[in-house]
């Protein structure tokens, strides 16, 4: 499921949108984290603005969506040890016979969920990514966030023989110590 690039660049996936079709196109394309994330929502999911990590410094997308919203939340994540895996929502029209938006968002890190935020109304989206992380986010967007989908990149994890120091890494099969050394010249008591 995971692609790479022509130099062997992990690829990221793009998944979505869930929603209406009413609104603009907008795509803040893949970084290499979420640090935070600004909803603006009652009713629906008025707005939604992400502050991304790339190489180390955090880079503000703009804001999608409208300027409504009488609530405020946001979801702050203590990247690079967290970062989100699963994001569930609704879509629903806000009015009857009106185009579906995004009615509620909940998100959820490998720590800790976030929310619910907006109304559980409507159609349920559920997207967990297995092994992978939420890297960026895109969708439609008017006068509420009409759509959202993500970009998704698998979990990069160190192995811990490369964290470990040299002298441990030998002729340990599934797991290190990282105790002391002990000093050869005294015996252990038997």
């Amino acid at each position: 499921m995971w692609r790479r690039n022509k130099k062997g660049e992990q690829k990221a996936i793009v998944v979505g949108p869930w929603g209406g079709h009413r609104g603009t196109n907008w795509d803040d394309r893949s970084y290499d984290g979420v640090r935070e994330i600004t909803l603006m929502h009652a009713r629906c999911i008025n707005s939604i603005r992400v502050a991304y990590d790339k190489n180390g410094k955090p880079i503000t997308a703009k804001k999608h969506g409208g300027v409504g919203g009488v609530k405020i939340a946001e979801i702050k994540l203590q990247f690079p040890d967290e970062f989100l895996t699963t994001v569930t929502g609704h879509y629903f029209p806000m009015v009857h016979g009106g185009s579906q938006v995004t009615r509620s968002l909940t998100f959820k890190g490998n720590w800790s969920p976030f929310g619910p935020f907006g109304v559980e109304e409507g159609t349920l989206f559920f997207f967990p990514t297995e092994g992978g992380q939420i890297i960026g986010f895109k969708g439609r967007g008017g006068w509420y966030l009409d759509a959202i989908g993500f970009h998704i990149a698998k979990i990069e994890t160190p192995k811990v023989e490369q964290k470990a120091p040299q002298r441990f890494n030998r002729g340990f099969a599934s797991t290190i110590s990282f105790a002391a050394p002990r000093d050869k010249s005294t015996k252990s008591p038997a």
